[in-house]
């Protein structure tokens, strides 16, 4: 089955080893940019180079709508055949909201809170990056949907770095 791991940057090439990603998505601070591992085809990564950040005024390089035009198309352009790999430093914050907007973006509208809560159950360390989500939800056109559903799973469990999380691609959440 089709799906999607979340994993902290400590766990990139032993979830590369175990499960075969066809695609990889970075987002790191630009400083701390990694390049693309070995297993992975460097088209089929993509790097994006941000704070992690709740609003945009605390930082130099927030999350911002090339981002998040980046990550969609991204998104778009992987057929699930393998595996997609998202990682951030601990895999808690910036990882957590990209896979919650590409399920989002896949599952298509009035299934924000169910793919949110789906996310909860398998991580119970989630705390999806609230910028992120916000920009997506604009750009996405769901009027506040992804906010709202993002909002309603509440921070997650406070840890140092998060689990590896897989997160199939099935109509049952």
């Amino acid at each position: 089955m089709p799906a999607i791991f979340v994993t902290p940057l400590s766990q990139v090439e032993a979830t590369i080893k175990r499960y075969k990603p066809s695609h990889m998505m970075t987002l790191l601070s630009p400083g701390h940019m990694i390049e693309t591992p070995e297993g992975i085809q460097p088209g089929r990564h993509l790097r994006l180079g941000m704070n992690d950040v709740p609003t945009a005024e605390l930082a130099e390089d927030p999350p911002n709508e090339k981002h998040i035009e980046e990550l969609i198309r991204f998104g778009r352009g992987w057929d699930a055949k393998a595996p997609m790999l998202i990682h951030c430093w601990a895999g808690i914050s910036r990882s957590t909201a990209a896979a919650y907007i590409i399920l989002c973006d896949r599952f298509g509208p009035f299934r924000e809170k169910e793919i949110a809560k789906s996310l909860r159950a398998r991580a119970p360390h989630a705390s999806p990056n609230p910028l992120l989500v916000e920009l997506a939800d604009k750009a996405l056109g769901r009027n506040g949907r992804m906010i709202m559903g993002a909002d309603s799973i509440g921070r997650g469990t406070i840890v140092a770095e998060g689990e590896i999380v897989e997160l199939p691609l099935s109509d049952e959440l």
